[in-house]
């Protein structure tokens, strides 16, 4: 007995020495709201038109099923300062509207879609109108901006209808040329361009595809005024 309890208390007395550093390490999380922990409540700050907000989309949005009226929803990606304090953080709710929509046509014409922000949500509750547009699609291969009035457009169709063509004449002329002829060759691919060209027709282009999580620029139209006592509420 006095053997056992021996042993038992070394190991009781080991599992209390033993290092922290095996115990997994719980890093608190910072509230979004301490962000703006050095804005002066006495003070208004402006974010002047022109300034540009990364955001990120919080649900997908496609040219294939979007309709005007439809609600958009984002989040800022990156903080925004003004006199060395952060006056828009990282993490803020952006709610937009799309404008307009047109589908991609199906011998020409690029989809093209227009989205209007129109509101800002920041962690604490206080919420401002704005007035802002997309300003571009960073890291998107398939989609571009045009104009001033935020419109997204998609890409062109004629790579890809050239390509339907020619691999339909291609696969037409193979079948033509089993016959055992040049004639029937040249009337295989003359056949296969004409389905190539009936599916381009029934076929339309590219649509805009914006997936959750995609990064869409915002750019303000005029400026924004924020008031530090609403950005220090808790």
């Amino acid at each position: 007995m006095r053997h056992t309890a021996l042993l038992f208390a070394i190991f009781l007395s080991l599992a209390v020495a033993s290092p922290a550093q095996d115990q997994p390490q719980l890093v608190p999380r910072v509230p979004i709201a301490q962000q703006q922990s050095n804005v002066d409540p006495s003070l208004a700050y402006s974010v002047p038109a022109g300034t540009k907000v990364p955001l990120t989309l919080t649900q997908g949005i496609t040219s294939k099923t979007a309709k005007e009226g439809d609600p958009v929803y984002a989040q800022t990606a990156f903080p925004i300062t003004q006199n060395n304090r952060i006056v828009i953080p990282a993490g803020a709710y952006v709610q937009g509207v799309v404008r307009r929509v047109v589908r991609p046509g199906r011998v020409k014409g690029r989809a093209e879609m227009q989205i209007s922000f129109t509101s800002m949500i920041f962690p604490n509750g206080y919420t401002v109108l704005l007035p802002a547009t997309v300003e571009g699609v960073p890291g998107s291969q398939n989609v571009d901006t045009k104009g001033s009035e935020g419109t997204i457009q998609g890409q062109g169709s004629k790579g890809k209808d050239a390509a339907t063509i020619a691999k339909a004449a291609g696969a037409g002329a193979g079948i033509g040329a089993i016959s055992g002829s040049g004639k029937g060759a040249g009337i295989g691919a003359a056949a296969g361009s004409a389905l190539g060209i009936a599916t381009v027709l029934l076929t339309r282009g590219p649509e805009i595809q914006l997936d959750p999580g995609s990064s869409v620029e915002m750019i303000l139209e005029r400026e924004l005024n924020l008031e530090g006592g609403m950005l220090r509420q808790q």
